[in-house]
């Protein structure tokens, strides 16, 4: 078997999933615009330089989700895929994936972006697997804080090694292993996997995936 993994967000996605949650909730009222939209560019423009601050920016990110009924959540993720996340999943996203499931790759999402924002999104690729910086949950409701560690730069191979192990594998258990980026974040990974592959990628990816000899695809329509 082979294990394909993607990243989400600027590489299956057209854009930012993180980012445009922030957006949407700004737009519908529920974060104050004047107080958000420049915290949520600010922390954008840091992921994209490689100079975010995780904890700092999943303090911000999930404190919204702390202060509402799950319910109310769950409904406005419905109008945020319909609104925002489809238009961004492009037709070749969706051939890259069908062509590792026709090959019956197992494939997983591995973002950094939280599990509540990105389980949908995954299954709407027709992606089971997902490893994603997990919200803490006490009775069906979010707190605000962080389970366990980000899947974040180094996080995502932690993470990715500890998710193979819960299930009797390694990395070297599979025939050949696939990674889908854009992000120089995502070096650590790229850098462990038998097929590298930048996805779009910003400056400082593509420096490196040239000078590595990676393939550099792009995925927007």
């Amino acid at each position: 078997m082979r294990l394909a993994l993607f990243d989400l967000d600027n590489t299956l996605l057209a854009g930012d999933s993180d980012f445009e949650w922030a957006e949407f909730l700004i737009s519908q009222g529920v974060l104050d615009r004047q107080l958000h939209q420049a915290r949520n560019a600010k922390f954008y423009e840091d992921y994209k330089s490689g100079t975010l601050d995780i904890h700092a920016f999943l303090e911000f990110q999930l404190k919204p989700l702390s202060q509402h009924p799950r319910s109310q959540l769950d409904a406005w993720h419905q109008k945020y895929m319909e609104t925002k996340i489809r238009g961004m999943m492009t037709a070749k996203s969706r051939a890259l994936v069908e062509k590792h499931r026709q090959a019956g790759d197992l494939m997983m999402v591995i973002t950094a972006t939280n599990s509540f924002v990105t389980a949908p999104i995954a299954r709407e690729f027709g992606i089971d697997n997902l490893i994603g910086t997990i919200p803490e949950e006490i009775d069906g409701e979010f707190t605000g804080r962080v389970t366990g560690i980000p899947s974040f730069k180094e996080g995502k191979v932690t993470r990715l090694y500890a998710w193979l192990h819960d299930r009797g594998q390694g990395l070297a258990d599979f025939e050949e292993t696939w990674f889908y980026s854009d992000s120089l974040n995502d070096l650590p990974l790229l850098k462990v996997v038998d097929h590298p592959v930048a996805v779009d990628p910003d400056p400082t990816l593509r420096a490196y995936a040239e000078e590595a000899k990676w393939p550099i695809i792009s995925l927007r329509n």
